[in-house]
């Protein structure tokens, strides 16, 4: 995996940044693990916009992951390691030894042809599934389940990596990428290693076609609108908005809480800020 800068032949190339990685497969995605993905462009079921910025962009193909890993014992080989539209992370193709295909989310340093497997008892090998009262304290891991039996729910992103801090009777702590230290019940799973795809945070699109290519459409500033579309818009000139910033309902943007209270707030020990 490396970063490539370009000559700057035209705008567009002369800040773009982007990660070349050799090992990924040149194939089509394996048929029976993809969904089509209807694009929403943002709106509900009423048709009314409920989240901004969205719309347009590549058509993709939805890539089924296994985020539950509950092929208990049976060891599978990395046929391909391949690009995923849908995450910033790389995605592998497994196939088991009992015929069965699915994807994972790839580990940084993961080859292909190694062999991969989930249990209680399994080795603490790079790519393997196990609870994680089973992981010696240290140890780095990645795709965190919250509720057993219900799948990875953090630690999903392109390099990130949290660590087993310490066990405590029927749970264990665990530091997150945020700083956050929370606690989860010991037979929760978890995979051992770091997630791949760890030069994604050092590119740059270089124009902004790209981000419209990922369906992300552009962002006005409140002080350009005019005061009927925004609280912080109007003034004579290039007024800088006269108020603390908002929202367009008028809700502060900068320092106020927003998060509801959740039950999993009670598994926090420490908070990341």
């Amino acid at each position: 995996m490396a970063i490539k800068t370009y000559k700057p032949t035209s705008p567009g190339k002369r800040s773009l940044v982007s990660v070349v990685n050799p090992d990924l497969s040149k194939k089509r995605p394996e048929k029976a693990l993809v969904q089509t993905l209807q694009s929403s462009g943002g709106r509900n079921n009423n048709g009314r916009v409920t989240a901004w910025h969205l719309g347009g962009g590549h058509k993709r193909k939805y890539r089924v992951i296994d985020f539950t890993r509950d092929k208990v014992n049976i060891p599978a080989k990395v046929a391909a390691i391949e690009y995923d539209p849908n995450r910033s992370a790389n995605i592998a193709l497994l196939f088991y030894v009992d015929g069965e295909k699915s994807y994972i989310l790839s580990p940084h340093g993961i080859k292909v042809g190694d062999i991969v497997q989930s249990g209680d008892s399994v080795d603490i090998k790079l790519g393997n599934c196990l609870m994680m009262g089973n992981i010696p304290l240290g140890s780095i891991i990645h795709n965190i389940e919250m509720r057993i039996g219900k799948g990875a729910q953090l630690v999903r992103s392109a390099g990130a990596a949290a660590q087993l801090m310490a066990k405590e009777s029927d749970h264990v702590l665990v530091k997150l990428p945020s700083g956050e230290v929370r606690r989860f019940h010991r037979n929760c799973r978890a995979c051992i290693g770091q997630i791949g795809n760890i030069e994604h945070e050092s590119q740059k699109l270089g124009k902004a076609g790209r981000n419209r290519w990922l369906g992300k459409r552009p962002t006005v500033r409140g002080v350009a609108m005019n005061p009927i579309d925004h609280p912080m818009g109007g003034g004579e000139g290039k007024s800088s908005g006269g108020r603390h910033p908002c929202s367009p309902w008028g809700i502060p943007s900068k320092g106020y809480k927003t998060r509801k209270k959740k039950q999993s707030d009670k598994d926090i020990i420490k908070k990341r800020s």
